[in-house]
């Protein structure tokens, strides 16, 4: 099975936020020993005065306990939390200025590395764990802060460490990741007035999409929404996707979709029809394997509910799939998926528009401006088995 990132909502009983980890399955080969610790190189390029505050926040992998690391890479657990929510202890560090780097640890960690321009963000506790901010939630303490984070997780089959979109576009920055042959891997950074172009990609696309953006009073851009948090905000309709799955479900009600979800399985195939609002698999013998119920928008853009995808080997890959599909506004043009071919993504009229103009605007192509963009390789991860430094890069704003 191909390495994929798996995405797990852990609710919590502030209405505010969730908790989402960052995990990935056991590799095939066998790596040299990771330390407990690596180095991770933070470097200021982003052209701001305001101080930057760096927050390394996770599970601690060798005990399943959430907390944070110091500059040292010292794990601390977080102290039991209430209802309503208490204030966390300051994970904060005082990140370098513009021009200049400084390095920390990272621990064996499943989890994030937060930042923040001009002020420190408010992280709470709940019994059920940390509440982390939610900015679609316009009483979110974090709303009107600039920031954002990579997710990663290192473990002893090396690191793995990524920029997302997922959530939202903000302040732009790249990861990487030194080889123990001094080479270096990153991915993440936007091209040359990117940043702006797709702010301006947004403003000029109908349809509420320019409504993801939400702006500090004095204003500062602070982010894009993705679609799914736009739809939950109130900013973008709910119905947004409802013309291309409308035509999907026609589709395939005459016709049969096939999926081959896994690169190294090409034999393994599942075949989709559509029997009123539900679309039934198959496998190679005629069984049925699994169903989905009409998406909606919210589904799609999520990839989950309607789409939810566990982590086993039929449904999961399958919904991966498709929510590929229906992000990348593939489905009707090729019977046959994942369609890998990026030529062919985001040309309906319908279609994910804050992802399409996410990929546009990266230097290499790459991005996670939805969960599966990694379907195809698409995804902007990088990961080395021995890793010998990690790195974040705040980029230019201009």
């Amino acid at each position: 099975m191909p390495r994929r990132l798996k995405w797990h909502a852990l609710a919590v009983a502030a209405a505010t936020a969730t908790t989402a980890l960052l995990t990935f399955g056991a590799p095939s080969d066998a790596n040299a020993a990771v330390p407990t610790t690596i180095p991770l190189k933070f470097t200021n390029n982003s052209g701001r005065s305001e101080p930057v505050y760096i927050y390394d926040l996770g599970t601690l992998l060798s005990t399943g306990q959430q907390g944070w690391a110091d500059a040292n890479g010292t794990f601390h657990a977080w102290p039991a939390g209430g209802n309503p929510p208490t204030p966390a202890p300051d994970a904060s560090i005082t990140g370098p200025a513009n021009g200049q780097s400084m390095t920390i640890r990272m621990p064996k960690f499943s989890g994030r590395i937060y930042f923040s321009y001009g002020q420190k963000l408010d992280f709470r506790l709940t019994t059920g764990g940390l509440v982390q901010p939610a900015v679609q939630n316009p009483s979110d303490p974090n709303r009107n802060i600039l920031f954002n984070w990579s997710e990663y997780t290192l473990n002893d089959s090396g690191l793995w460490i990524n920029s997302t979109q997922v959530d939202m576009f903000s302040a732009p920055y790249a990861v990487g990741v030194q080889l123990a042959d001094g080479s270096t891997k990153n991915t993440g950074h936007l091209k040359t007035g990117g940043y702006t172009g797709f702010f301006n990609a947004l403003r000029g696309q109908p349809g509420g999409w320019a409504n993801l953006i939400q702006t500090r009073s004095d204003g500062t851009v602070l982010r894009a929404l993705a679609p799914g948090h736009g739809i939950e905000a109130g900013a973008l309709p709910g119905t947004v996707m409802d013309d291309y799955v409308n035509r999907v479900w026609q589709k395939y009600s005459s016709s049969t979709l096939t999926v081959t979800p896994f690169t190294d399985q090409p034999n393994t195939k599942y075949f989709g029809r559509v029997s009123g609002d539900v679309m039934n698999f198959t496998n190679s013998a005629g069984a049925v394997v699994t169903s989905f119920q009409k998406p909606d928008s919210d589904s799609i853009f999520g990839c989950y509910k309607r789409l939810d995808a566990p982590n086993d080997l039929v449904r999961g890959p399958i919904s991966r799939t498709l929510c590929a599909g229906f992000n990348r506004s593939t489905l009707l043009t090729n019977p046959n998926q994942p369609d890998t071919s990026s030529a062919s993504f985001y040309q309906d009229t319908v279609t994910n528009q804050y992802a399409r103009k996410i990929h546009a605007q990266m230097a290499d192509g790459k991005a996670y401006a939805f969960a599966f963009d990694d379907v195809g390789n698409y995804e902007s991860l990088v990961h080395d088995g021995n890793p010998q430094q990690a790195y974040v890069t705040l980029d230019p704003f201009n």
